[in-house]
């Protein structure tokens, strides 16, 4: 094969230089004959060039003067179409065409030369030399024609044309669908697209590094859309009131689409509004659920416990408090079962604390190696188990969190279709790391109260979620679509997911998101994103250049779609993502590069001035008092307790002495 290939650059190559022998002897001719007088001065005629001369005469080659140069200009110019020069980058149409249309020029106007009055070898010399002058540089602007190496990578140096591909450009919609409206770029042209999350309730991850535009073009969206089809939602608000002022705004707007008007709920630990207690009774039907709570009091306090749950601190830990929370709902029927009397009761002194567990029958055997560690006077262990608790919460023992904490306005059973309800809760960015506790605490009582059902779908929006440990997120997201709730996780970073919750739960909960809609991020975050979007097919030119010839190759690969430089380097508003179908609705082209639309002014319109949300009712004075009570109760309890316990002849046994056995 390489030989034939040989064979027929070998014949073509003959060819072309035959044709340009016959353009170059059609030139001489032409000179022969328009300067004959000066030939025959120069002493170069001969009969039998006279002969030769007369016998072309009759083919009519000189019958018009220009004949014979257009003729040997047209063998040339096919003599450039078949040459075949080596191939270069930094040849140039500039400087090609300069050279060609120069050359035609002289070649064309130096007949001027015959009319001057000179003698007829000066004449003939002249004319001769341009014309020839001409006839090299339009064969010099040919040969550097052929020679250019125009490459479509020199205009592409980022692939962005290559990493195009075909979008959904459907509006699909269905009763609880969020939809985006977009455009992209497709082989450098610009088309409308909707991105269409049509099954929410797969869970949806919004990522993007601060700046990236993820609140105000896909989060604030997401409220908006679902207060408008008639979703129950609980928004964590991270920088209140920004997203609590969209919420409510939508819901002033909304309200009459719902089947059962909803009430508008504001959790705000710095300024209270609403109050709501998440150890309320009904939450708390077991040890179990009294353990789960806890668990999410402490891991949301101590967030670098989340990756050594099962270490004996740890669990020590959780088991005293899971301890307390269970006194509390037993001990007349949970009236006093809420977080404020917990902290409190935690710093009871020791004798007369697991006197009053040990009594509680369902909570002997829990409380049984702290009454053994304080008996045993191995006071440094029992310190260990139980200071990690103690001092946590007590981060907690302000006047407005027990105000907030120990009321009950409502029950977090937002999805009840008979009561639906909208709940905001604020958080504060400069002490998140104690808010984000308590918020974990709602969370864990949420799921517990959410109502199995079809009738009343439900949001939720959390904002800033690697601040939130939300214990068993990803057993909830595998079990929220019986429930009809849709769950959005705002975060930042992959990164900031795994310092909070640690690389093996992270990997859970980004893998665990059926749809997921992505700003600007880096690392590893662009890495797993990249790898999740997969490859495309994609066109690739390379050129080869070495001393004898130039070649360039196409050829099709398989490669990243949305590559990791690319995800790094995404403009705000810009977002790439994959979205969830469902049986109903499928949608084959998943994946998207898009740039959101959306009318910033027309947001800045739907907004509710911070009077006209809900406020405060009551005064600081009630908000003391209602602290003061707290104390005062749990201290009543602990005494009440004791004295039954010492007054009660079985129960004799139950009293704990240190150093000695009760």
């Amino acid at each position: 094969m390489n030989t034939r290939t040989s064979e027929n650059d070998m014949g073509l190559k003959k060819m072309m230089d035959m044709t340009r022998m016959i353009s170059v002897a059609v030139l001489l001719l032409h000179f022969y004959y328009s300067c004959y007088a000066a030939f025959k001065i120069w002493g170069w005629t001969h009969p039998i060039g006279d002969r030769l001369l007369t016998n072309i005469l009759h083919t009519g080659l000189f019958s018009n003067f220009h004949r014979a140069k257009l003729i040997a200009l047209g063998f040339l110019s096919l003599s450039l179409l078949g040459t075949q020069g080596r191939k270069g980058t930094t040849f140039n149409y500039r400087t090609a065409f300069a050279y060609l249309l120069t050359g035609v020029l002289l070649y064309l106007i130096s007949v001027l030369i015959l009319y001057m009055r000179m003698q007829p070898t000066e004449v003939a010399f002249a004319y001769i030399v341009i014309t020839s002058l001409g006839y090299i540089l339009f064969m010099t602007g040919g040969s550097l024609l052929t020679r250019i190496l125009k490459l479509k990578l020199q205009g592409d140096v980022f692939n962005k044309l290559n990493e195009t591909f075909p979008q959904e450009e459907r509006l699909l919609e269905n009763k609880y669908s969020l939809n985006f409206r977009a455009t992209y770029n497709l082989k450098g042209k610009t088309r409308p697209s909707w991105i269409n999350v049509v099954n929410s309730f797969r869970g949806l991850l919004v990522m993007g590094n601060s700046g990236s535009g993820k609140t105000a073009f896909v989060v604030k969206e997401i409220i908006k859309q679902q207060i408008q089809k008639g979703f129950a939602m609980f928004i964590h608000d991270f920088k209140y009131p920004d997203l609590t002022n969209v919420a409510y705004y939508h819901f002033l707007q909304n309200k009459n689409k719902y089947k059962t008007t909803p009430e508008f709920y504001v959790i705000n630990f710095d300024e209270p509004v609403h109050r709501c207690n998440p150890l309320m009774a009904q939450s708390i039907r077991s040890i179990t659920d009294a353990a789960s709570a806890s668990r999410s009091i402490l891991l949301g306090l101590n967030q670098d416990w989340i990756e050594n749950q099962g270490d004996f601190w740890i669990e020590s830990s959780i088991n005293f408090v899971t301890a307390l929370i269970w006194f509390l709902r037993k001990y007349k029927d949970g009236i006093y079962c809420t977080l404020p009397h917990v902290i409190e009761l935690a710093q009871v002194e020791f004798e007369k604390l697991f006197t009053i567990l040990r009594a509680e029958p369902t909570l002997e055997i829990l409380v049984s190696p702290f009454i053994k560690a304080y008996q045993e006077d191995a006071g440094k262990q029992l310190i260990g188990q139980i200071s990690g608790a103690a001092v946590s919460l007590g981060t907690l023992s302000t006047e407005n969190l027990y105000y907030v904490l120990s009321g009950d306005d409502f029950m977090m059973t937002i999805n009840d279709p008979k009561a639906p309800k909208i709940v905001c809760i604020a958080n504060n960015p400069q002490v998140s790391n104690i808010y984000s506790a308590v918020i974990s605490l709602y969370l864990n009582n949420l799921q517990k109260l959410l109502k199995e059902q079809e009738e009343q779908p439900c949001g939720i929006v959390l904002e800033e979620f690697a601040n939130i440990s939300w214990n068993g997120v990803d057993k909830f997201l595998s079990v929220c679509r019986s429930y009809l709730v849709s769950t959005t996780l705002v975060i930042q970073d992959a990164s900031q997911l795994i310092l909070h919750y640690g690389k093996h739960q992270a990997d859970v909960i980004m893998s665990m998101a059926g749809n997921i809609i992505s700003g600007q991020v880096t690392g590893d975050s662009a890495r797993v994103l990249a790898d999740r979007f997969g490859k495309i097919m994609q066109d690739r030119e390379s050129v080869s250049i070495n001393s004898r010839d130039t070649s360039v190759n196409h050829s099709k690969q398989m490669d990243f779609a949305i590559p990791q430089s690319t995800i790094a380097s995404l403009s705000s508003g810009e977002f790439v993502g994959m979205v969830a179908d469902t049986p109903g609705q499928r949608i084959e082209k998943k994946m998207f590069h898009s740039e959101f639309l959306i009318e910033i002014g027309s947001q800045a319109g739907q907004q509710i001035a911070p009077s006209d949300l809900p406020q405060l009712t009551v005064d600081n004075y009630v908000i003391m008092e209602n602290y003061l009570r707290v104390k005062q109760e749990s201290k009543n309890i602990a005494q009440n307790e004791l004295e039954r316990v010492m007054n009660t002849p079985e129960l004799e046994i139950m009293i704990v002495k240190m150093n000695g056995k009760s």
